[in-house]
């Protein structure tokens, strides 16, 4: 839609012409300027006299391009015997957990998004080369297992926020430890927003206790993940944990190490919610994680500045682990 002020009519008139006549025929009749468009055989009335207000729709509009929270998620793998669409339920509600309320500002967000079972394995994305653009989401949990589903699908879910889930995403040391403990505090606070909401308004009719069973999961994690801190000196001093341990934490994959760190992290994502949407920022770069924790911070936040997100997070675990 545009408008046209009112000018002058004959300016505005030929102004108009030029504008339709890329477009389509002009044809006077009357009390109005008949435009037919020659792609489509329509005709638009346009007043001929007053303030000019057109409107011509010269192709259909444009569909919002799907986010992570609003692209359609689809099932595969074995499911064994659950209830027809019991996994479809739990999988929408962990990701309404996890993204209700976070801006979702990262250009590389999937169309859709896939959740595929397996019998044996380890969760993990699916790093496929097809051409499209879809994250493939890779997941092991036993029958009717939910909050163990939530928690596997939450910690995936955040590396697809975190940008990586496309064919060249793969993780790269020293970094990648960062990445890991952040989508792990993503997945925990997730799994604690859908406790609280499973026991007020459960996915199941009467199945509001089994929030207490979310809760409980959480609850046994972050447990065992205290315990590491303690053991490993994180609670006490988390930069001279870093230099004291930098060897053994910067190595693939997610560790005793990243998981005590995850913890730290959940203070800043429930001290500061907004911070989230800086995971959305990860990974622009060409060295994602492949570089120095020095250079991927900086990297971090002139993504972050690129994108208009909030940089509280990475400032402050730079200053929590002493990076210059």
């Amino acid at each position: 839609m545009f408008v046209t002020p009112d000018v002058g009519q004959q300016q505005t008139r030929m102004d108009i012409s030029q504008y339709i006549n890329r477009r389509g025929l002009i044809k006077a009749t009357g009390s109005v300027i008949a435009v037919v468009s020659a792609a489509r055989a329509r005709t638009i009335a346009i007043p001929r006299s007053g303030a000019f207000a057109i409107m011509v729709q010269l192709s259909p509009p444009i569909e919002p391009a799907p986010t992570l929270l609003s692209a359609p998620i689809e099932l595969a793998g074995d499911w064994g015997h659950m209830l027809p669409y019991s996994a479809d339920l739990v999988v929408e509600r962990m990701r309404h957990a996890c993204l209700d309320g976070v801006r979702l500002l990262s250009d590389r967000q999937p169309t859709r998004i896939r959740v595929d079972e397996h019998t044996s394995g380890y969760p993990s994305i699916w790093l496929h080369a097809d051409g499209s653009s879809m994250a493939w989401i890779i997941v092991d949990v036993g029958e009717r297992a939910w909050a163990q589903l939530a928690y596997q699908f939450g910690h995936e879910l955040g590396h697809v926020m975190a940008n990586s889930w496309q064919p060249h995403a793969n993780p790269k040391v020293p970094c990648q430890w960062i990445e890991e403990a952040l989508v792990e505090a993503f997945s925990l606070r997730g799994l604690g927003r859908l406790a609280e909401s499973w026991k007020q308004n459960p996915p199941f009719p009467g199945n509001n206790e089994f929030g207490d069973a979310i809760a409980g999961y959480r609850r046994d994690v972050i447990h065992r993940y205290s315990e590491f801190a303690e053991q490993q000196g994180l609670s006490r001093d988390a930069a001279k944990w870093f230099a004291d341990h930098r060897s053994e934490i910067e190595v693939p994959g997610l560790n005793a190490f990243g998981e005590a760190a995850s913890l730290t992290i959940l203070s800043e994502y429930e001290r500061i919610p907004t911070c989230i949407e800086a995971l959305g920022a990860l990974n622009r770069w060409p060295g994602r994680s492949g570089v120095p924790i020095e250079e991927y911070f900086r990297e971090w936040l002139a993504s972050c500045a690129e994108l208009d997100a909030s940089p509280d997070l990475p400032n402050t675990l730079r200053h929590i682990l002493g990076i210059a």
